[in-house]
């Protein structure tokens, strides 16, 4: 992919790093999606996507909010902190349009950026 991609380094693909995230992480939610993320050592963010058939039957549909999660994530990445982040579609993602699934996922973001890394003393600026 061309500059405007997102890079294989920045996708979380290992069935063990999904675990993990699963296991010990933190937790922020929406209506239409749950967010797991965990500080890194790669010094970047990194993105996981777990959009299953319980969210719609239609590979069409599902896709669709992978493709959306993808973009929203690329616009953002360097604005994160290093953290490994999963993001899991709930039902109602399905029947909800674009642009709103786009504004509920930069809300996400947003409360992802203040997050203070593990070992810092110093206090969170909101």
């Amino acid at each position: 992919m061309g500059p405007a991609g997102l890079p294989r380094e920045t996708r979380i693909r290992r069935a063990g790093d999904f675990a993990v995230l699963r296991q010990a992480s933190g937790r922020l939610g929406g209506r239409c999606f749950s967010v797991r993320y965990r500080q890194n050592e790669l010094g970047h963010a990194r993105l996981g996507l777990a959009v299953s058939k319980r969210v719609s039957k239609r590979a069409v549909e599902r896709n669709r909010i992978k493709r959306l999660l993808r973009e929203s994530f690329r616009r953002v990445r360097t604005q994160l902190p290093p953290f490994d982040v999963v993001v899991m579609a709930r039902e109602q993602a399905a029947g909800v349009p674009g642009p709103e699934l786009l504004a509920e996922l930069d809300v996400l973001w947003r409360k992802l950026v203040p997050l203070k890394r593990e070992g810092d003393t110093s206090t969170m600026a909101c």
